[in-house]
């Protein structure tokens, strides 16, 4: 059914792999983990991304509760919706075609678009039938995909070049223009106009479109890239969309913590606006620069990965592209309003460049130097950790052992103090969205916090469905620098390589690390780690997988109580650490910690009450929040988009009722329904302290915390 890529394995520096990305957007030759399939590649599919008024969206799973309400609302707004698919059904739903197959919705129907609403464990399959069915764009909105469904899904959309992926964990996209909506964005706060989108975070987008409604701009198309690990489009491919659409004269990025991607943006940028007579100005948000290390904040691929760069050095990079960065969402909308008229905000400019920061500095972040995350202070190799990522599945040190030896007669053993220590790790490469070989020549002794150095880790990608070849073992032999160039030495390294992919594929593996050293020609393992997707299990896997793994748990009880309520809870440090943070959304939820840092308050925690947080929830929240005898107030601020406000404040309600609070509460509700949730709020007689303005929202919670 698909063509096949030929398989070819560079090595990349971060350098290169900028390099070419940027040559592979401009001129759709080959990217840097497959050859291009025979007709075109994967990025001949970006036009796709440019929906209209006339863009012909058909829904997979059309008939379920979820895509109905949806499509109802979609339909009203003015999306030109045409039909959808539930398999094993035909007839009418909403007074629109109802098919039993894609394929078949393709012949009939004739759509531009699918959108997907099914859940998590049956996405991979719909959107596998959609690529099949060539259908243009491919819109995913699910969340907890297990990585490796997706692996799989990347190494066929790049053998091919009539289908472009949006997601998954993901908003959607939309044309305030057009009037056509692929997602749940909240519709009241879009308007008609002129400022572009790309952002991971879906409530952080919507806090920039409120904020560019309320400028007067309005916005013209939103890309949600979404916060997956491997999403189908990523920030450099939503910026060339916006580049060139011509309803665009503005754009707005949301970033955060998680991958290489913003630090591939700025390179982009930077060249757009050396090769642009009238570049569009272009204001950025980096979500997560208080992130707790070792954590994932609340976003599937919202934690700062092996190697990868932390949210400083994001910032710092973007500043030097000459993008403007905003501590809250809310300011970009008169940021750009002013950039538009052509008055500079922060300052003077440098250069030829109209909208250059240059010497600029962000108004809530003093940070220097490009920061990259030190090699052993990524989530999974910690000595002693404070928390662990709730993604993984763990293996300690001992099990690994047995699972190398039993697979492949692996030497395994403890460190002796001697020999030079190398990594090698079987994980994932975000930029290549595809499985990586990860190796360093040497590490050094990081087991004392105060002698943690970054050292350089290499990413060798490789095609999931294939494997790693020869010649990249070759590669990987002489970039380790083995003293021991013969055969005896790659020949175990090779081994030690398989055994690692085998287990990477059988248990579904996030990230497999080990630490090697060369005793008599051969390679011996004196340390390893192994983590495996919980998305996984979370989905339907056999249990007999999870009983054969050791589930290392959080030491925090609230953290595993709000697990099991769906909530995304993370105890931050800090004796002064005195406000009770309750968000809905991961983006929303790290912005409001970072936010509260800058202007000198100190958030207790981290609380995604998630995209579908109910009253129940919403009081759950509060009660785990209050656990924590540092905390002196408690500031809620919700932006709905699945999320409702008047849902939101009657848990509020409830949480005053029924937990009989004694701490005060702010309270900041945007988005859906705000209007029932302010007037709930304004109308129960509890002493809250009620906001619609962040900034005064966050002031009052930092001056009640400090009583």
């Amino acid at each position: 059914m698909y063509q096949h890529a030929r398989h070819c394995l560079p090595v990349h520096s971060l350098q290169s792999r900028r390099a070419c990305r940027l040559q592979t957007l401009s001129s759709s030759r080959c990217s840097f983990t497959t050859c291009q399939p025979l007709h075109g590649s994967y990025a001949d599919t970006l036009p796709s991304l440019r929906i209209n008024s006339n863009t012909r969206v058909i829904f997979q799973g059309f008939t379920g509760k979820q895509a109905t309400a949806n499509a109802k609302d979609s339909l009203a707004w003015g999306t030109k919706i045409v039909g959808g698919v539930t398999p094993g059904r035909t007839g009418e739903h909403l007074g629109l075609p109802v098919l039993p197959s894609v394929r078949q919705a393709m012949e009939q129907l004739k759509p531009d678009a699918t959108a997907i609403y099914v859940a998590a464990h049956q996405a991979p399959g719909a959107i596998e039938e959609a690529i099949e069915a060539e259908v243009p764009l491919i819109v995913a909105v699910a969340e907890h995909i297990p990585v490796h469904d997706m692996l799989r899904i990347h190494s066929i959309l790049k053998t091919q070049s009539k289908s472009r992926l949006v997601g998954p964990n993901s908003p959607g996209i939309i044309s305030a223009v057009g009037k056509c909506r692929i997602g749940f964005q909240p519709l009241p706060c879009f308007s008609s106009g002129r400022v572009g989108i790309v952002a991971k975070s879906g409530t952080l987008s919507y806090e920039t479109v409120a904020s560019t409604t309320r400028a007067g701009l309005g916005q013209s198309l939103c890309i949600g890239v979404g916060g997956d690990m491997a999403p189908g489009t990523d920030l450099i491919e939503a910026l060339s969309v916006l580049e060139k659409d011509p309803d665009t004269e503005a754009i707005a990025l949301i970033g955060e913590i998680g991958g290489m991607g913003e630090l591939e943006a700025a390179a982009w940028i930077k060249e757009y606006y050396s090769r642009s007579e009238s570049p569009k100005p272009i204001v950025g948000l980096i979500a997560g620069a208080n992130e707790a290390p070792g954590r994932i904040m609340g976003h599937a691929g919202a934690f700062t990965f092996l190697g990868e760069p932390t949210a400083k050095a994001k910032i710092t990079a973007l500043e030097e592209a000459g993008v403007a960065l905003v501590n809250h969402p809310a300011k970009i909308g008169d940021i750009l309003k002013t950039k538009l008229q052509g008055t500079a905000v922060f300052g003077t400019t440098s250069g030829s460049n109209p909208f250059a920061s240059g010497t600029q500095r962000r108004q809530l972040h003093s940070m220097r130097g490009l920061e990259r995350r030190p090699l052993v202070a990524g989530p999974f190799v910690h000595k002693k950790p404070q928390h662990q990522q709730r993604r993984s599945i763990y293996l300690e040190a001992n099990q690994c052992f047995d699972e190398l030896r039993a697979r492949g007669g692996i030497n395994c053993g403890p460190y002796s103090g001697h020999d030079i220590r190398r990594l090698l790790a079987v994980g994932i490469d975000r930029s290549a969205r595809s499985p990586a070989i990860l190796v360093a020549p040497s590490i050094e002794d990081w087991m004392e916090e105060a002698q943690r150095t970054t050292a350089p880790v290499k990413s060798f990608p490789f095609d999931y469905r294939r494997g790693p070849d020869d010649l990249a073992i070759e590669r990987i032999a002489s970039h380790l620098q083995l003293s021991n160039k013969g055969d005896s030495a790659v020949d175990s390294l090779r081994r030690l390589i398989k055994s690692l992919t085998t287990l990477f594929y059988e248990r579904e593996g996030l990230l497999l690390t080990t630490h090697i050293v060369e005793r008599l020609g051969e390679i011996k393992v004196v340390h390893a780690r192994f983590a495996f997707d919980q998305a996984t299990f979370r989905n339907g896997t056999p249990s007999d997988k999870i009983k054969a793994m050791h589930v290392r748990a959080t030491d925090e009880p609230a953290e595993i109580e709000a697990e099991r309520s769906g909530i995304v809870y993370v105890k931050l440090p800090g004796a002064d650490a005195t406000i009770g943070t309750l968000v809905n959304g991961a983006g929303l939820a790290m912005n409001t910690v970072d936010a509260l840092a800058d202007a000198g308050g100190k958030a207790a925690n981290f609380l995604d009450t998630g995209g579908k947080a109910t009253s129940e929830t919403v009081k759950e929240s509060f009660r785990l929040i209050l656990q924590d005898p540092r905390v002196k107030v408690v500031f809620v601020n919700i932006f709905g988009g699945l999320t409702l406000g008047d849902m939101i404040a009657r848990g509020i309600i409830m949480a005053f009722k029924e937990l009989s609070l004694t701490v005060p509460v702010v309270v900041r509700i945007r988005g859906t329904n705000e209007e029932e949730g302010q007037k709930i709020i304004a109308e129960s007689g509890l002493p809250l302290y009620a906001f619609d303005d962040f900034e005064e929202a966050a002031a009052k919670a930092i001056e009640l915390s400090r009583k």
